[in-house]
């Protein structure tokens, strides 16, 4: 019979049991729902690849992460499953850097064995309150890299702005979402829409594409209410002298037009100028009216849902 090794523990398969059915006849506690493979609520990691009819229904990033769904999963092997990782990290500062006066590069140790893609995010903690941070570092960086905005009477960002020194010992939480790049359509085109600090996850989208060796067209449309706004556009424009096949477009939303720089909002002008989005992989990080607006008019344009990957900085409550 088929074993299901989850951590340290070894179960043995019934006769077409489910991975699900074989947790909880353990007492083993995981979420579940409507166990017909619809809500989702039984996502799980496998170790190694799970066959399709596990993953039907997951998009194209949980896939390549080897997730899946235990209600639907009957091994006929053996398999190694992960259960979500609720535990935290405790890190170092190895940097802080001031990309603009507003607007500051903070690299975190990474823990051994801390998996994430180009893009997710991770929760970072302070005086029993998180925070969440995209991150701009690829994987095979030996570091953690976050941009993080300085907001007005912000509690993170005052902490990181005034308090926080190279040294400091602080608590992070695993990475979680699904603003990532995933290979496998390397003639796609891609089209990166983000604001402010939006840039951060789109950053990493782009080296990790890049690096991967995508093909296809990669436009960035970087907006900003200010010039000071526009940070890493020394490192950008670099990118595009050495990738011919990707394009930074700086965009400035207010004030008048300046020299290298796009007038108008960085949604409304990459629809103008890529109106027919059939085919395309969208990114769109920042703003969440900006997301909001631009996931509609992507959809519109003819991106597949599917296709329309999001990061909406939402305002902390507290």
């Amino acid at each position: 019979m088929p074993r299901l090794i989850v951590d340290n523990l070894v179960l043995t398969l019934e006769e077409g049991e489910s991975v699900l059915d074989c947790l909880l006849r353990h007492d083993i506690e995981v979420s579940f729902g409507c166990q017909a493979g619809i809500c989702q609520s039984c996502l799980l990691r496998s170790v190694e690849e799970v066959p399709e009819e596990a993953q039907k229904g997951l998009n194209d990033p949980l896939r390549v992460q080897n997730y899946f769904l235990a209600c639907q999963y009957q091994p006929q092997n053996d398999v190694w499953i992960q259960l979500p990782n609720t535990g935290n990290f405790e890190v170092e500062v190895e940097s802080l850097e001031r990309l603009t006066p507003e607007v500051i590069r903070l690299r975190l140790s990474k823990p051994q064995d801390y998996e994430y893609r180009a893009g997710q995010f991770l929760n970072l903690f302070h005086e029993g309150r998180s925070r969440s941070y995209s991150l701009a570092s690829l994987p095979s960086d030996p570091f953690l890299e976050l941009h993080i905005r300085r907001v007005p009477n912000g509690l993170f960002s005052h902490w990181i702005f005034e308090r926080l020194a190279l040294g400091s010992r602080i608590e992070i939480g695993p990475a979680n979402g699904n603003c990532f790049y995933t290979p496998g359509q390397f003639n796609q085109p891609l089209l990166l829409i983000g604001t402010g600090t939006g840039l951060a996850p789109l950053y990493g989208v782009l080296r990790d594409a890049l690096s991967q060796g995508h093909l296809g067209p990669i436009y960035l449309y970087h907006g900003s209410s200010t010039p000071e706004g526009l940070y890493l556009q020394e490192m950008l424009s670099k990118l595009q002298g050495k990738h011919p096949h990707f394009h930074y477009v700086p965009c400035l939303s207010r004030g008048p037009a300046m020299e290298g720089i796009k007038s108008g909002r960085a949604d409304e002008i990459a629809l103008s100028e890529h109106p027919d989005l059939k085919s395309w992989r969208v990114y769109l990080c920042g703003n969440p009216e900006m997301v909001k607006s631009a996931q509609k008019k992507c959809y519109l344009a003819g991106a597949r849902l599917q296709e329309i990957f999001s990061d909406p900085f939402l305002p902390a409550q507290s």
